[in-house]
């Protein structure tokens, strides 16, 4: 069993703990919908602010020089590229303070 929180799982959840009768796969098509938009504002450069949770910014990563380990007289170009980077919210960081870092 994996500790990672997947997307079912956050379907599940909502779907849990929903006060309105709304079916899972509502549910289901709504998480993957937001998912979607986030995804198309990245892909289309713009930064992503969730409020109390945190920020998906792209960044770039500037061309660089890199080395193969099995070749390593041959130099690798490795090209300008862009990146996400995630930054946690206020809340979020006080939250993972708490964190028990000995089961992370």
């Amino acid at each position: 069993m994996s500790d990672n929180l997947t997307k079912r799982d956050i379907v599940l959840a909502i779907y849990e703990a929903k006060e309105q009768n709304i079916a899972q796969k509502d549910v289901r098509d709504i998480v993957q919908m937001t998912l979607d938009t986030i995804a198309d504002a990245l892909a289309a450069g713009r930064n992503v602010e969730l409020r109390n949770f945190g920020v998906f910014e792209i960044q770039k990563r500037k061309a660089r020089v890199g080395r193969n380990p099995n070749k390593p007289d041959k130099d690798v170009i490795i090209p300008e590229r862009a990146v996400i980077k995630f930054k946690a919210g206020k809340e979020l960081k006080a939250e993972l303070k708490d964190i028990d870092l000995s089961k992370a």
